[in-house]
């Protein structure tokens, strides 16, 4: 039934405990149910929801640890590890801010990814997966009324993490999420730029309502559109913004060559 409640971590067979657990848990990580930085249950309680012994969880726990997937802190827990990691080393990323063409490229490749998996969501988003959008377009919009940029940020990553989720192909989740590692770090472009040019709140929050209402109506070549007329505006608002910057340092310039009286 669809609405019975749904257990990442039930009940397993105990032929092959451990390696059913290790590959329950690495399931759970390629699909993106398990985040980087997320923690799992406690020991006691995770071997517990998978009716094991403990001696069985912790050896699962330990090939995982030894893959590089999860990381145990000393009375803090077991995590998620971060398995995407720096994309580029810090002399490339250091290289791409010096030079415009690479912000450029970059916009053109989300243009392109974005509206491949817009268009995808549209296709195969689950009753949930329209829902969790749902919840993020309404705190996107008590983000707007309260002038709060930080929350708005945040729920603007969420909500492009989300349609990611929704087009279920793990290679694109993964993809999409080293892409936005980038966003959130401001390698390319400041978002909170694009977030102060006029207007910006009321147009972004419409453009992410049309992605949004696109996929809820199943309309995939809709979907695609907002997707890339979104990072359209994105891209005419952080040229606007790259031109106000460069004017208003101009003009310092020349006031400071300029005589005093």
């Amino acid at each position: 039934m669809a609405d019975e409640p749904v257990e990442m971590f039930s009940a397993i067979h105990q032929s092959r405990a451990a390696d059913e657990i290790v590959q329950r848990i690495e399931t759970l990580i390629l699909d993106g149910v398990l985040r980087d930085g997320d923690r799992l249950p406690g020991e006691r309680d995770l071997a517990a929801r998978f009716d094991v012994s403990r001696p069985i969880l912790r050896e699962a726990l330990k090939t995982l640890e030894t893959r590089g997937l999860l990381v145990s802190r000393h009375g803090g827990g077991t995590f998620v590890a971060d398995i995407i990691g720096e994309i580029f080393s810090q002399p490339m990323r250091a290289l791409i801010v010096r030079h415009e063409k690479a912000a450029r490229d970059y916009l053109d490749y989300r243009r392109e990814i974005e509206g491949l998996t817009a268009e995808r969501a549209a296709r195969h988003a689950t009753e949930a997966d329209r829902e969790s959008l749902t919840r993020i377009v309404t705190r996107m919009r008590a983000a707007r009324d309260a002038d709060d940029r930080d929350s708005g940020l945040r729920a603007d990553i969420d909500f492009h993490m989300t349609v990611g989720e929704s087009a279920h192909n793990v290679i694109l989740l993964h993809t999409l999420r080293s892409c936005y590692r980038l966003l959130e770090q401001d390698i390319f472009f400041s978002r909170t730029t694009v977030f102060q040019a006029p207007g910006a709140a009321d147009r972004l929050l419409e453009q992410h309502a049309a992605i949004h209402a696109a996929i809820l109506a199943a309309d995939p070549a809709g979907a695609r559109r907002a997707a890339e007329q979104h990072i359209d505006f994105v891209i005419s608002a952080s040229l606007d913004a790259h031109r106000a910057e460069d004017r208003a340092r101009i003009s310092r310039l020349r006031l400071l060559e300029r005589p005093r009286d």
